[in-house]
């Protein structure tokens, strides 16, 4: 059982409703020895008005023990009597709760209530001119960043690393990577933008050629038969190195030279094949796929978050980052918008409204559960221990006004009676 926690606030309000219950019953009492004195003074003849006295102090009595029954009655049994229907609180508590989520839910709870609510609040219109102010942009630009680093410190470096692998490997095998990598080379080869490329080879040939140019000689004679002679073995290396180093030079000084058109028309067949011929788009797919499935790719993969990371946690730590200046005049820009757009804020509102119409009208009975489970787990005495430290004094109010009111009730039912029979 889950009972309430009965404080020092509490306890200070009982003393209140003690000092009440005096006070009423005192007052009963009070009534109770008029009465006993007027109806005494009647018998002795001492003149009309004892009777309307004591008629008075008749009515008051019963008024405040009928209010006394009914105040005591919702929280216990008066004088420990079993009798019906009463210690509502204690008996009546889970009905009670019941009936309280049943109404919450049928009152509050309902998809129409809850728009109509929303809909004059001007939820969008005072967000963008909370968000308009740099100061309170500031404040959500730092919460941001504190929950970006927040998140950032709980995930686990190799758990992302190994989503991240695995979405990157996913998307790479899924997708066919020929046909758009012979579109690119077509472009590429169409305006001219391989050039470049052919230039920076040819010049770093040419300059290998030039720094061993001894490397390339010893291979060519390496590569003859045992039975020539060396001499003719090392001219015809000379006579090859020269050649070699001569093509390679007019292939760099020489824009039309004739093996830069060859070049050229290798790549645009090339680019053709990769994206019509059905066997070199295969070839390429298992090159992507032994490429992709080297432990090499892998790793270099999974290190790309730890650098995403750290670039992230310093832009989040830096109050003056570019992350941090654009998420703050981001945030200006959509307050003073969401302040000023009519057309904005009708759209911002329907989505809040469309929200929470969903979650009250889906989760309902789950929310009215949660006051009829609570309810239900509270400690029955404390709980009717506590209600009455809050509303006893109140209740003894009644009391009060029991009394009074049926004192004067009962002189008025007197006087009357007397009126129409005298």
């Amino acid at each position: 059982m889950v009972s309430f926690t009965y404080t020092a606030a509490d306890e200070e309000k009982s003393k209140g409703v003690r000092r009440m219950k005096l006070l009423a019953t005192g007052l009963l009492a009070f009534v109770a020895l008029v009465f006993a004195l007027a109806t005494w003074a009647k018998n002795a003849g001492a003149g009309p008005w004892a009777g309307y006295v004591a008629a008075a102090a008749e009515a008051g009595m019963v008024g405040a023990l009928a209010d006394w029954f009914a105040v005591t009655a919702l929280f216990r049994r008066p004088l420990g009597l079993p009798i019906p229907h009463t210690a509502i609180i204690p008996t009546k508590k889970d009905q009670l709760g019941a009936s309280l989520g049943t109404f919450v839910g049928e009152n509050f709870l309902s998809a129409d209530v809850v728009r109509g609510r929303l809909r004059g609040f001007g939820i969008a219109r005072r967000l963008g001119v909370w968000l308009a102010d740099p100061v309170h942009a500031d404040r959500v630009t730092s919460e941001l960043a504190a929950a970006l680093r927040g998140a950032l410190t709980v995930l686990r470096d190799s758990d992302v690393q190994a989503v991240v692998g695995e979405a990157i490997t996913r998307r790479a095998e899924a997708a066919e990577i020929a046909p758009g990598l012979g579109k690119t080379l077509e472009r590429m080869v169409a305006d001219g933008s391989h050039h470049r490329a052919v230039d920076l080879v040819c010049t770093r040939a040419h300059d290998w050629l030039v720094t061993h140019g001894d490397s390339v000689m010893d291979a060519v004679q390496g590569g003859a038969p045992g039975w020539t002679p060396r001499f003719v073995d090392r001219r015809i290396g000379e006579r090859v190195y020269k050649e070699l180093l001569r093509f390679v030079t007019e292939m760099r000084d020489m824009p039309a030279h004739p093996a830069r058109g060859a070049i050229d028309r290798f790549l645009t067949d090339f680019a053709a094949d990769l994206q019509s011929d059905t066997d070199t788009r295969a070839r390429v797919e298992r090159l992507k796929s032994d490429l992709v499935s080297r432990p090499e790719v892998q790793d270099l993969i999974a290190s790309a978050w730890s650098s995403v990371r750290a670039l992230i946690l310093a832009a989040a730590e830096d109050d003056q980052s570019q992350l941090r200046r654009r998420a703050r005049a981001s945030l200006i820009s959509l307050g003073t918008r969401l302040a000023t757009d009519d057309r904005l804020q009708a759209k911002v509102e329907g989505w809040v409204e469309d929200a929470a119409a969903y979650v009250v009208t889906t989760y309902r009975a789950e929310i009215t559960s949660l006051i009829t489970d609570t309810v239900a787990g509270w400690d029955a005495t404390q709980t009717s221990k506590k209600i009455e430290a809050n509303i006893g004094r109140d209740l003894q109010f009644i009391r009060i006004n029991g009394t009074v009111v049926g004192a004067l009730a009962g002189l008025l039912i007197y006087t009357v009676s007397h009126a129409v029979g005298g």
